[in-house]
């Protein structure tokens, strides 16, 4: 899903209690990470739930990589839904450069979700920037 289609989703839902409830839809929707993957290597710092995040890098070319996440908390689920959107099958160079700050403005979830949320979802992007620029 693109940004773009993202932001008209939000736009047609109105208010924030729908918002919500299709970001956990999103969450519900990922694959799931199998068992092995939730450990310490994959855990995020910075975050107030259980959050881990897995990198799958493809070849190419051009290289791309992919990303896998889960978290115990619904809303952070749906989060990492949206940051993989708008990062999975993507360059690494396309993932620096990736403004998500914005993206993340513009769905309006910079100030409908609390600081604690927000500063999880922001140890995610530095996480996937963190992994991208590895493989830069």
């Amino acid at each position: 899903m693109t940004l773009d289609e993202l932001a008209e989703t939000f736009e047609f839902l109105g208010d924030w209690e729908e918002r919500y409830r299709y970001l956990i839809e999103l969450g519900r929707k990922l694959p799931p990470l199998p068992e092995g993957a939730h450990n310490e290597a994959n855990k995020v710092r910075g975050c107030m739930s259980q959050v881990w995040l897995t990198q799958e890098v493809l070849p190419g070319p051009p290289k791309t990589l992919e990303f896998r996440g889960d978290s115990d908390a619904h809303i952070v689920k749906g989060l990492i839904a949206v940051l993989l959107s708008l990062t999975s099958g993507r360059t690494p160079r396309e993932i620096l450069d990736l403004d998500i700050g914005s993206a993340f403005e513009r769905l309006g979830l910079e100030s409908n979700i609390s600081m604690n949320r927000r500063n999880g979802f922001y140890a995610m992007v530095e996480r996937i920037k963190a992994l991208a620029a590895q493989e830069a």
